[in-house]
């Protein structure tokens, strides 16, 4: 009978790192994973023990260490919460690389999947909507650095440049109901 998988934030985090070592070199080994999550060598070992008994890894001592089917899919899980807040992060809120990652890794495990859903939709919709893209984005950073990020007069700007850009690219009904007309 199987135990378990409700894993912690830390056996999460060895399951990232085996997959990461898997796709570059196919195993891993415990000094591989020691070196990639930053932890004593010796400490790797009582979590390997947990994931073999969980079922989610390959492990034998002094062997090297592969996941198991199920081990993959959470890994693969995992991984993409990452990816995606990464992403979110860097390329919307452009926070710094290093922010990024280390704040990507801490949010990957309390993400629900409806919000991280949302998230995607939300990437989608920003960059396919003829009301948002790069230059939407750009606004955003600006009024984040601005002292006055509500300012009437851009918005006024901002409006008039969003009604010219849908006019070159919807139909005349289309147009017009986004122009409320």
């Amino acid at each position: 009978m199987k135990k378990s998988t409700e894993l912690s934030e830390s056996l999460e985090d060895y399951l990232e790192a085996i997959l990461s070592l898997e796709k570059t070199k196919k195993v891993a080994r415990a000094k591989d994973i020691a070196d990639k999550i930053g932890v004593q060598r010796g400490s790797v070992t009582s979590a390997l023990k947990t994931l073999a008994e969980k079922e989610l890894i390959n492990y034998e001592p002094y062997s090297f260490i592969t996941l198991t089917r199920q081990g993959t899919e959470i890994a693969e899980e995992i991984t993409y919460r990452h990816a995606i807040l990464k992403n979110f992060l860097l390329n919307i809120l452009q926070i710094d690389e290093e922010t990024a990652e280390h704040t990507a890794c801490r949010m990957e495990h309390a993400v629900d999947k409806k919000t991280l859903e949302r998230m995607i939709c939300f990437f989608n919709f920003i960059y396919s909507c003829p009301k948002t893209g790069a230059d939407w984005i750009q606004a955003f950073l600006n009024s984040c650095s601005s002292p006055d990020p509500i300012n009437p007069k851009r918005c006024k700007k901002c409006i008039d440049d969003c009604k010219k850009r849908i006019l070159k690219i919807g139909s005349k009904d289309i147009q017009k109901k986004i122009l409320g007309q």
